[in-house]
């Protein structure tokens, strides 16, 4: 970049920080514009109308965003996520009747659209588009999962469109992954309202508000601001609240046989876990958490900004809510770096559970010359019988031994520093072991060799 446009791009980080800040964050942090990522600012309007089931919708979404990059945009990609088990053959989410701009071409598996702008987008632009959209929620006859229909109830993690991310890479048109996760989006708002039949709950990501509808039906109005994704999920469910010590409302929504019993732990589980999050890392910047409970599902569980997908398990649960921090408010390239957010968040659960890692590296065997707790998912991909061994075990267990290096209140500093200055932004792995040797005075170039955690 040339020292023309690196100024450029400063005075348009500046006045980006200073049009976005707004409160919710830590004292002394806003919302930060960082220009190598764009498009940036982005808020979604979506008004979705549901089926009888809850597992159909339609409707229209409306998203505006800023170019904060020195270079112009000519084009912006949405994500379409849901496509990519039902691929172009079988699309679960279709976009239509596109104004502001001309659709291009499907591509990754039907999971990117490419949209062409009407003209570039300078440096600060400011343009929005406007398409129909339908969802669909796949049957799922086996068991329940992130998006799909099971039964009476529909999940939908990843099924509204989101745009993708230009960086000093390009684009990043990553495929879909079923070891791990693909995503990687910029925080921005999201106001979302669902009509639905009223016999239906609908919870998530936001804070939510109901409406009368039409005559049996309900809107749902949910408001989410400085968040990366939209999930939610339609059933009858039964709901469980409480308000935690951090003013947090607590939402567990169970469905047909998770007894009240359960509902009740988990909902004390979830207090404790974001009470003991926040004090770690800093205080949760959302009105309102929910915890959807589904023992059907296939995997242990998802998180979502404001929004978890859990089976009756403690521990999972405590993992998911560690998420909020760790993607959801510091965020991170999930397909490239899986670590920055699993092992972190696997790194918290232990210390939620009262657990410090004594030893735990002395148990660690590595399978490869090529394996790394910094290796992506197109490696896991290939390797996924060691995904979890190695980015949630070895990497929290780096993470415990790194403590144990630097000292207990070192890390608790680095840690609780390093979320602050990353609030809403993106983390590295350069970025973090360059605060990692900043916190102490050791030096760490071994430490990232022994544990192999490359740049």
């Amino acid at each position: 970049m040339s020292r023309s446009a690196r100024l450029l791009a400063a005075v348009l980080a500046c006045f980006a920080l200073i049009a976005t800040t707004t409160g919710g964050a830590p004292p002394g942090n806003g919302r930060r514009a960082e220009p190598d990522r764009t498009p940036a600012s982005a808020a979604y309007t979506v008004e979705l109308t549901g089926d009888s089931s809850g597992g159909d919708w339609s409707g229209h979404e409306h998203v505006s965003f800023t170019n904060v990059s020195a270079e112009p945009l000519h084009e912006i990609f949405l994500r379409l996520w849901g496509n990519a088990h039902g691929g172009c053959s079988a699309p679960s989410v279709t976009v239509t009747h596109l104004a502001g701009a001309a659709a291009g071409e499907l591509s990754v598996g039907c999971t990117a659209l490419r949209i062409a702008l009407p003209a570039p987008l300078g440096p600060g632009g400011r343009h929005s588009v406007g398409f129909d959209l339908t969802i669909r929620a796949p049957e799922l006859k086996d068991s329940a999962g992130r998006f799909g229909r099971h039964g009476a109830y529909s999940y939908f993690g990843n099924a509204l469109p989101v745009l993708a991310i230009r960086d000093t890479a390009g684009w990043h048109l990553d495929p879909f992954t079923d070891t791990g996760e693909s995503f990687y989006a910029l925080a921005g708002d999201f106001t979302v309202a669902l009509d639905h039949p009223a016999v239906l709950g609908v919870p998530a990501t936001g804070g939510s508000a109901d409406t009368p509808g039409s005559a049996g039906r309900t809107v749902t109005t949910a408001t989410a601001r400085r968040v990366r994704d939209f999930a939610w999920a339609a059933g009858p469910f039964d709901t469980v609240s409480r308000v935690s010590a951090g003013g947090v409302t607590i939402n567990v929504h169970t469905v047909a046989g998770v007894g009240a019993a359960d509902a009740q732990a988990v909902l004390a589980t979830a207090e404790s876990a974001m009470d003991t999050h926040a004090r770690a890392f800093g205080a949760y910047p959302y009105p309102e958490l929910d915890a959807v409970l589904d023992n059907d599902l296939w995997f242990s569980g998802m998180e979502y900004p404001g929004f978890v997908l859990d089976r009756v398990n403690t521990t999972a649960l405590i993992h998911e809510i560690a998420h909020q921090w760790w993607y959801g408010i510091v965020g991170d390239d999930q397909y490239h770096q899986p670590w920055l957010d699993e092992s972190f968040a696997e790194y918290a659960t232990d210390l939620g559970r009262g657990r410090d890692g004594a030893d735990c590296w002395s148990t660690v065997v590595w399978a490869s010359p090529q394996e790394r707790i910094t290796n992506g998912m197109a490696y896991w991909d290939d390797h996924p019988e060691r995904y979890e061994d190695v980015v949630y075990d070895y990497g929290a267990c780096a993470l415990h031994d790194l403590r144990r290096l630097i000292g207990a209140d070192a890390m608790t500093r680095l840690l609780r520093g390093y979320a602050r200055v990353h609030w809403y932004g993106v983390s590295s792995t350069p970025a973090f072991k360059a605060a990692a040797q900043a916190a102490t005075t050791e030096d760490l170039t071994p430490f990232w060799a022994a544990h192999r955690i490359d740049a």
